[in-house]
């Protein structure tokens, strides 16, 4: 008898969350992603929602920078030749997102509309003010140009309308009214079955954040974003789309190999996890159901770690405690380390070897085959350690995917191996120092001295500059 009343508490844990959250929503209906307009300022739906919009703000405590590249100095040498080689910090809270663009070495420091490296696009993910460009001027005119023409015009971070139609009536009524504000992104959604004004209310929470927390590259001259998933979303799928059309971000300096950089797949990696198959979705885990003072209901925008809203969150599924969960998350997360760590140092000596086999003489047609086996294992190793919560996400397709890769840099290597004795090399390359990352990017040959230099320049300049001229043209409140 203890059993069964023990096994109805279960029951009724699992499925009592999920059943309050889908009656409070029951009356409901899918939202459209069309909007009539999009207001930016995230501050001027804080009266409608309160307690949501302080929830948001306190993102801001997420403030913490974590260098990559000094924990992982291996990263500047599977970069090197790309952006990621001179700058790479861990992600912070989302109002940091507009300020992180702007600081990371990444994207240079322009001087002019028309100046600088990379393209209007990165600041897709960024701020409402995307939503509100692409409406007002259409993909085509919002993708035109070089990232700082939008300096002046993409101000507010990422917040209300990124995620929820704040025109509709639903919204005013203190309703979610979740949309799609991205067009390539509900096209994306179209590519693999999910049309978002189709989708259970489930789906469509998991959605909004694919919008930005997905793989992505970009295409044709005006550089769009497009999301590489016509052939599906597992590695090996986006492999075979990117190769079908010779698609390249970069070429590594060392290697000469045409490679691909993944971004942050939280998406594709969560859909193929246990939790995506079951349609818990990221709302679940990391927005949960919080009371205010008064006792009233919201969803916590404060995203976060879900063991920091233990009750809230995994409770409502395991019958675990929190430091048993968290040791089976940590045992899982020093898993996917540990293969990361190994491949990437399989990694690091293909470049270099396959340097020593280009600088002794190596043609196209005998490098070709190598190029491509590095090119394929650290696609499939970035793709892994992309997704910083794959450990959560999706434990054992990481290991899968780095698993793959270790086997594809074992291939180049045996390969480099026999050409590089062909030209008479039967040693072992040796390696530089790349014992820190400063000493990494003194390898691959980054004045990090001249590009630090530049970068606070561009930011004691220039972008004083874009908040004036946005505050003139009422873009931002104050």
């Amino acid at each position: 008898m203890a059993r069964k009343t023990l096994r109805a508490r279960r029951f009724f844990s699992l499925i009592f969350p999920f059943f309050f959250i889908t009656s409070v929503y029951a009356e409901q209906t899918p939202v459209s992603a069309k909007t009539v307009t999009v207001e930016a300022k995230n501050e001027t739906f804080a009266p409608q929602h309160p307690d949501q919009y302080q929830s948001w703000k306190a993102t801001s405590e997420q403030s913490a920078r974590e260098d990559a590249l000094a924990e992982d100095p291996r990263l500047v040498i599977l970069w090197a030749g790309y952006p990621f080689s001179r700058d790479y910090n861990k992600p912070r809270g989302h109002a940091f997102a507009v300020t992180d663009v702007r600081e990371t070495l990444r994207t240079g420091a322009p001087k002019t509309a028309e100046d600088g490296p990379l393209p209007m696009a990165c600041w897709s993910c960024k701020s409402p003010d995307v939503a509100r460009l692409i409406q007002q001027e259409g993909e085509d005119g919002y993708f035109h140009g070089k990232w700082a023409r939008g300096g002046p015009e993409i101000v507010n971070d990422l917040g209300c309308a990124d995620c929820h139609n704040t025109a509709s009536d639903d919204f005013a009524q203190g309703k979610p009214a979740l949309t799609l504000s991205r067009p390539y992104a509900e096209r994306a959604m179209e590519a693999i079955g999910k049309p978002f004004d189709k989708a259970g209310r489930f789906d469509q929470q998991s959605m909004v954040c694919g919008q930005c927390h997905v793989e992505y590259y970009f295409e044709g001259k005006n550089k769009a974003v497009k999301f590489p998933w016509d052939e599906g979303m597992k590695v090996e799928n986006m492999e075979k789309y990117y190769d079908a059309i010779a698609f390249s971000d970069w070429t590594n300096s060392l290697s000469k190999t045409p490679m691909l950089k993944a971004q942050h797949p939280e998406y594709e990696t969560w859909s193929a996890g246990i939790h995506g198959k079951n349609n818990v979705t990221c709302i679940d885990c990391h927005m949960p159901k919080v009371q205010n003072a008064e006792g009233k209901l919201y969803t916590d925008h404060k995203i976060g770690n879900p063991f920091d809203n233990f009750a809230q969150t995994c409770a409502n599924c395991h019958t675990q405690d929190k430091a048993t969960l968290q040791n089976v998350v940590a045992e899982r997360k020093q898993a996917i380390h540990d293969l990361k760590i190994k491949v990437e140092d399989q990694l690091v000596h293909a470049h270099f070897e396959a340097k020593a086999a280009w600088d002794a003489g190596a043609t196209d047609a005998e490098m070709k085959p190598i190029l491509n086996d590095i090119r394929h294992a650290q696609w499939r190793w970035d793709l892994a350690i992309a997704s910083h919560g794959i450990h959560m996400h999706a434990p054992e397709e990481g290991l899968r995917m780095l698993g793959s890769a270790m086997d594809k840099a074992a291939d180049a290597r045996t390969k480099l191996a026999r050409l590089l004795a062909t030209k008479g090399i039967t040693h072992e390359i040796p390696l530089p120092d790349i014992s820190t990352k400063e000493k990494a990017q003194k390898a691959i040959g980054l004045n990090m001295q001249q590009i630090n230099a530049e970068k606070q320049d561009f930011l004691k300049t220039v972008v004083p500059q874009w908040e004036d001229q946005a505050r003139k043209n009422g873009l931002l409140s104050q």
